[in-house]
């Protein structure tokens, strides 16, 4: 049986983590059963990332808020 390579998470950056970390979501989404459109409709949306898979500190920006009922008349 052959051995899996241990992969040092420092030798990637904060970008290289994220990207790491979405495709994992993605295929996480698809063993679940998602179809491919699903799949990708969660992976753009950043709102239904589980905190596991962003790197630490999140340095996503926070995502406006479109249901925003405030009328500024």
């Amino acid at each position: 049986m052959a051995r899996k390579k241990v992969i040092d998470v420092t030798d990637y950056s904060a970008l290289d983590q994220y990207c790491i970390g979405l495709n994992e979501y993605y295929k996480s989404l698809r063993r679940a059963g998602f179809s491919c459109d699903h799949a990708l409709y969660m992976i753009t949306a950043p709102q239904t990332y589980p905190a596991t898979i962003l790197p630490s500190p999140n340095w996503l920006p926070d995502m406006p808020d479109y249901f925003d009922d405030e009328d500024e008349d």
